[in-house]
């Protein structure tokens, strides 16, 4: 190990954190012959598409701190039932896959496509809760939520409403 760039020891180590949940992603990139696989492979590539949202909602804004990763964390874990260690996985891999993408079309269209209208909804109240978790809201946050909602069909009415359910509930007034 000692002739590898030292750039690659934090992603072997990232590698060897969950093979578990990295064998379900590295099934999103492989063909699924078997319906349970495509099962498996359809709900990976949600949660994926999920936490890359979320994560992109807390970069946008050029600062993702603490309290951005842990709100995302949080909503993970409840939303999808993941563990500590799947969640950390996933939110690296989302990390990842913003980075590489640099557009929001492809985790939009999985989200539209496989969401009902109240998850889509409860989509955008999770990019709300992102968004205020450091306790302001940045223009760039609520410009990527509004692209967001109309590229998943939530209608303008749905998406403040759900801004007021989520200021609400953190106790922010607006």
């Amino acid at each position: 190990m000692g002739n590898l760039p030292r750039r690659s020891l934090p992603f072997l180590q990232f590698m060897c954190y969950s093979t578990t949940m990295f064998d379900r992603i590295k099934a999103l990139f492989e063909s699924a012959e078997t319906s349970d696989n495509q099962e498996m492979v359809s709900s990976d590539e949600l949660q994926l598409a999920a936490a890359a949202l979320l994560v992109e909602a807390a970069s946008v804004d050029g600062d993702f701190d603490t309290l951005e990763r842990q709100s995302i964390h949080t909503i993970m874990e409840t939303h999808f039932n993941l563990s500590v260690g799947e969640t950390k996985t996933l939110v690296e891999l989302a990390e990842l896959a913003v980075e590489k993408s640099g557009q929001l079309f492809g985790f939009t269209r999985v989200v539209k496509d496989r969401y009902d209208d109240g998850d889509r909804i409860k989509m955008i109240e999770m990019l709300w809760e992102v968004a205020f978790s450091d306790g302001r809201e940045d223009a760039f946050e609520k410009n990527l939520i509004q692209r967001v909602a109309g590229l998943i069909f939530v209608s303008d009415k749905d998406r403040g409403l759900a801004r007021k359910r989520v200021m609400a509930r953190l106790g922010i007034g607006g």
